[in-house]
């Protein structure tokens, strides 16, 4: 029970850390919203939004200047990565 709620958690990580990779990647190629990259980076902004825009509602409030740069992807996939680990924690030691 205790290795299929740890693996659980570390594929759900996995597959949203693979999307803010793909959307960071996508939108470097997503010049014309009609073509299939645009599409396809469309599609991962709208999975991915739920997840980044907390991230960029924090950097906004502790006032982080990054200019034409958006860190609240770079952050996203760092608190999704530390969550994970303190959940794989948990259930490791409550289980």
């Amino acid at each position: 029970m205790k290795i299929v709620l740890m693996r659980a958690i570390s594929w759900f990580a996995d597959l949203i850390v693979m999307a803010l990779c793909l959307r960071a990647i996508f939108s470097w190629f997503a010049r014309d919203p009609y073509s299939p990259g645009g599409k396809a980076y469309r599609v991962m902004v709208r999975l991915t939004e739920p997840v980044v825009m907390p991230c960029r509602e924090l950097l906004y409030r502790l006032n982080v200047n990054t200019g034409m740069f958006d860190f609240s992807v770079l952050l996203a996939f760092f608190l999704v990565r530390i969550l994970a680990r303190v959940l794989m924690l948990l259930v490791y030691n409550i289980f």
